[in-house]
């Protein structure tokens, strides 16, 4: 069994890169998990300061399991955002007000478009990316997936 521990200086490694990437496409994805974090504004950014929420994906694929981190901003500027996910996982309804439950996240489980996107510093590395989260409605064919 894989112990996860704080690494020393002069530790040493094996374990390679499980990254995985997977076709543009829509996907059922469950939240394994979430942290809260706080973001930093960057020198021209378009958000100042906020809280937010880093969810790890799990999407099933025909390799295996495929993780992808995301990020949710905390900002009546992303709340658009906000509420596309929470409608995705079933929490929010359209039209309706919602109080964020977020310990109910992890476990919870919607449908994504992901797409491809090249890495700004290395375009020729890709990487996953939500591009939109689908309202979650009645009846989905997909639910029984997890």
């Amino acid at each position: 069994m894989y112990e996860e521990r704080e690494l020393q200086w002069d530790d040493t490694i094996q374990k390679d890169t499980d990254f995985v990437t997977i076709p543009e496409g829509d996907y059922t994805f469950m939240v394994e998990s979430f942290e809260r974090g706080r973001y930093t504004q960057k020198e021209g950014g378009r958000l100042p300061s906020c809280n937010i929420a880093i969810l790890k994906l799990k999407i099933d694929s025909e390799n295996g399991p495929v993780y992808i981190n995301h990020q949710l901003y905390l900002h009546t500027k992303m709340e658009s955002r906000l509420s596309e996910f929470f409608m995705a996982i079933g929490q929010k309804k359209k039209g309706e007000t919602l109080k964020m439950n977020w310990n109910a996240v992890p476990g919870s489980v919607g449908r994504a478009h992901i797409t491809l996107d090249a890495d700004k510093k290395e375009p020729d590395k890709k990487f996953n990316h939500v591009k939109t989260f689908y309202p979650k409605e009645e009846n989905n064919s997909w639910e029984g997936a997890w």
